[in-house]
């Protein structure tokens, strides 16, 4: 008993390492996808969410999702940051959507209200401990490690913000849409490649341990699983641009990439190879279309996490109840929509509401003179490349 608590407990422990490693790819994924001038801002931004989503969880948010802290199979402090280190994931995903106009006070706000309720109570009725579920809710939806619960949460918290804040200066001028170019493509593929590379704890870790025979095989199956559905959306990806523009975009590429991550996260412990492979295929293809109806709707979202994150959670959970159905295990389509429909409806209206509320007292879009100097002076006092000459 006491050895397999410490293979556990070891596995989670290097899983959470691996899920941290995701905060510096979001930060140099979305520091490579927005202008110089925004740089700072976007960093400043990333680590903030990292401390104070984290801290708002631990104080508050834990208890709603799980309730006590406990753990039999494993230390309870190392379920407990395993669980913690989940919570940024979705703000980022909001955070970078509304990159270079979203100001950092009123975000910073609105993290605590996500940390400490939002994201805990969306996990509260899929992970958690059911007590909001068996007054509120009768969901039954298969997740493994948040397809739904952490990605399309972050993606519907984004939609909600955008909403209220708008577009970015320039973005859309009459009839036409300004295209606003990547500032450093270097960091953006470090920045993907860390996501992926995170994206092992992230599901993996998902599993909850690895000190069985079984264990180890569905740890492994979904670590292979993961990856083969990165590899799919990435190359599908770069053969539909190919076959649009004869160009390869490498921003679309990793973007595809990180829709075959998300989709496949909902089920990869159930997947064969073939369904990863088709999971992955169309999460990675889903990308490449929904950016630009995205932007035809002028919903400005500077780092396709919309597309990614948003579009792919809810096809990843779908997929679920596509590939991987069991009238046994109560796995169907029916109850993998209700749960994607009521988390959705709960988390989009309820960060509507807040963002709102905020925006009012506190508002979240810089103005246009500090858009057009750039949120690093305004914002940071502190330039993330003072030697070269802003663009405006």
């Amino acid at each position: 008993m006491d050895t397999a608590y410490v293979i556990d407990t070891l596995f989670t422990l290097f899983s959470i390492t691996l899920i941290i490693l995701m905060v510096p790819g979001f930060a140099m994924l979305e520091a490579g996808l927005v202008r110089t001038k925004n740089v700072s801002s976007v960093l400043t931004v990333n680590v903030m969410i990292y401390a104070v989503a984290s801290m708002a969880f631990i104080l508050v948010g834990y208890t709603l999702a799980f309730g006590e802290l406990q753990s039999a199979t494993m230390s309870k402090w190392a379920f407990f940051m395993f669980q913690m280190a989940f919570v940024g994931k979705a703000i980022n995903i909001m955070s970078g959507g509304v990159g270079e106009r979203a100001k950092l006070f009123p975000l910073t706000l609105f993290t605590i209200v996500m940390g400490a309720f939002i994201y805990p109570t969306a996990v509260n009725i899929s992970w958690g401990s059911d007590w909001i579920k068996d007054t509120l809710f009768d969901l039954n939806m298969v997740d493994l490690a948040g397809s739904t619960v952490i990605h399309s949460t972050g993606g519907w918290a984004l939609l909600a913000a955008i909403l209220v804040i708008g577009a970015r200066k320039g973005r859309y001028v009459g009839n036409s849409m300004r295209v606003i170019p990547a500032s450093n493509i270097p960091l953006v593929v470090l920045g993907a490649m860390l996501l992926w590379i995170g994206w092992f704890g992230f599901n993996g870790g998902s599993v909850g341990g690895i000190s069985t025979k079984e264990l180890a095989d569905s740890v492994a199956l979904t670590i292979f699983n993961t990856n083969v559905a990165g590899l799919a959306g990435a190359i599908i990806a770069g053969i539909i641009i190919y076959v649009r523009y004869k160009l390869f975009d490498i921003t679309m590429i990793l973007n595809g990439a990180l829709g075959g991550l998300v989709a496949i996260t909902a089920g990869a412990h159930l997947f064969t190879l073939y369904d990863a492979l088709i999971v992955g295929t169309i999460g990675g293809a889903l990308v490449v279309f929904a950016v630009p109806l995205f932007d035809k709707v002028r919903l400005d979202d500077p780092v396709g996490a919309l597309s990614v994150h948003l579009v792919n959670g809810i096809w990843g959970t779908l997929a679920v109840g596509i590939f991987a159905s069991d009238a046994a295990k109560n796995i169907t389509f029916l109850n993998q929509l209700k749960g994607v429909v009521e988390i959705g409806v709960f988390v989009f209206i309820v960060s509507y509401t807040v963002i709102y509320m905020i925006n009012k007292l506190f508002p979240f879009r810089a103005t246009d003179e500090e858009q057009v100097q750039g949120l690093d002076v305004s914002e940071c006092g502190l330039e993330a490349y003072p030697e070269f000459k802003r663009a405006i």
